[in-house]
């Protein structure tokens, strides 16, 4: 078999990696859309590096957009084949790849506006207008290919290939791929006559992998014995901090901003996953009578409608979850906490004078109502703008982070930047080296993993952690690059 790795190779967003088997089968592992790429992202998504129509099938990780967000894309170009998940992935890419192509269809009606008055006299057959990657009706039809099975079912894909889902721990649905494929077995010189025979080859792809300890979703789950591994290493040259340490960080920023400095908490958080686990700490920390008598504003109503499916799924929750769940028939809401889907009432936030908390999407600051959150905020010495998880170098999340930075363009306007910057990682979803290192070790004897592929990182994190694995007894580790094509 070839895989050729088409995206997250040297960087963590547009997964994709396509496998060729000798008797022809082909299959994308994810098809993530390139995110925080400024004007390079429109060109990178459209230019997929392989032929939809021939492609079999997709097999899908979990719904995070960098690794599904290019579904609805293959099928308006002619892709024909199932896409095969777990359930809750399926349904959260229902609502996910939705919400994905309502922002491109605005998006691109707002740049075409202001295209159309940048060009009163258009050149004659000049085009200047653009369009969206997909529509909104490009994801209902996309819908219809999905086929879900549940964890720790091995199933066939085709005669010659099977496949196995495994709870990642990541986010809700989210699974470690391990598949089975049956073919020759040739002596890596490739001499023709050097075929020995057919054996079943075992390659697991990790997609993203969750940490061993986290509030609202169980660790992830040991997988099958592989030859080769694909894996992601977002934060394979760093340690994250003990879930305690991270509940308590929150409650102080909480505490100096919200009660001290009497102003606004601004957490941009993706809708999915981090949204929910922030909401559920301070949950805890207001059935505990810790949390301060404070509005809490979960501002996204893809995180409301997110939350819903959560509530859908509680045996696929941690038994943190569930022993809460024994008391606190809802984990996802309290008193204070108000889910919020008008846009009149998330404009009006920004009027309101008193201190209180507003989570919002995106995580990385590159759109959503945070943004505009932030904008407004941001020359406040009173607020705080809290980063809980990773922002792509590029982003308007990572940028703000510069030690020492004063001021920062958003939406074209340059602002002084008086309110405060923080960072808390424990609330990351990604497995740190160590987490990672010590799973694979479970899950996997050493010895007999003839190769491991390094994905879903920036290089410097990637070749730390390339380190990390060979400290820990893997051998023929290699980090592609984009196009790489590997024979197995």
């Amino acid at each position: 078999m070839k895989i050729q790795f088409l995206g997250a190779t040297r960087e963590v967003t547009g997964s994709k990696h396509l496998i060729t088997t000798d008797s022809g089968h082909t299959i994308l592992l994810d098809c993530g859309m390139y995110q925080g790429k400024g004007m390079e992202t429109d060109a990178a998504n459209r230019d997929l590096g392989f032929d939809p129509t021939k492609l079999d099938c997709v097999v899908l990780s979990h719904a995070h957009i960098d690794h599904s967000g290019l579904i609805p894309y293959i099928v308006k170009m002619g892709f024909k084949g199932d896409i095969y998940c777990t359930p809750a992935t399926r349904d959260l890419c229902s609502l996910m790849l939705t919400d994905t192509a309502f922002i491109q269809e605005q998006d691109v009606r707002t740049y075409n506006k202001k295209i159309d008055k940048q060009n009163p006299h258009k050149e004659k057959g000049k085009k200047y207008k653009v369009e969206p990657l997909y529509t909104q009706n490009d994801v209902n039809r996309a819908m219809k290919h999905f086929v879900t099975y549940s964890y720790d079912r091995r199933f066939r894909l085709f005669d010659d290939v099977l496949l196995t889902f495994t709870n990642s721990g990541h986010m809700l649905g989210g699974a470690i791929c391990s598949l089975e494929i049956y073919e020759e077995d040739k002596n890596p010189n490739g001499h023709p006559a050097a075929v020995l025979n057919r054996r079943w080859k075992r390659l697991t792809y990790t997609g993203d992998v969750g940490r061993l300890h986290c509030h609202i979703l169980p660790p992830p789950q040991l997988f099958p014995q592989c030859d080769y591994l694909i894996c992601e290493s977002t934060y394979g040259d760093r340690i994250h901090d003990e879930q305690m340490v991270t509940e308590e960080q929150l409650l102080g920023v909480v505490e100096d901003t919200c009660v001290y400095r009497k102003g606004k908490l601004l957490i941009p958080s993706f809708s999915v996953g981090r949204t929910q686990e922030i909401v559920y700490v301070l949950n805890q920390l207001y059935n505990d009578g810790r949390l301060p008598h404070i509005p809490v504003y979960v501002d996204s109503p893809m995180s409301t409608n997110a939350t819903q499916i959560f509530r859908m799924y509680p045996d696929e929750l941690s038994d943190e979850v569930r022993d809460t769940m024994q008391f606190d028939p809802d984990p996802f809401g309290f008193n204070t906490l108000k889910y919020i889907t008008d846009i009149s009432e998330s404009k009006a936030l920004n009027h309101k004078d008193d201190p209180c908390i507003i989570i919002s999407a995106s995580g990385m600051l590159e759109a959503g109502r945070i943004k505009h959150h932030v904008a407004n905020h941001i020359s406040d010495p009173r607020c705080t703008i809290l980063i809980v998880g990773y922002c792509e170098p590029t982003t308007l999340g990572a940028r703000i982070q510069q030690p020492g930075l004063q001021w920062i363009s958003i939406f074209g306007l340059d602002r002084r930047i008086k309110a405060q910057i923080t960072k808390i990682e424990g609330f990351s979803g990604h497995g740190d080296y160590k987490e990672m290192i010590d799973y694979f070790t479970r899950s996997l004897q050493v010895d007999q993993v003839q190769r491991v592929f390094v994905v879903h990182g920036e290089l410097t994190a990637a070749e730390a952690y390339k380190g990390h694995l060979t400290d820990a007894g893997f051998k023929n580790i290699d980090i592609p690059q984009h196009g790489e094509i590997v024979e197995l």
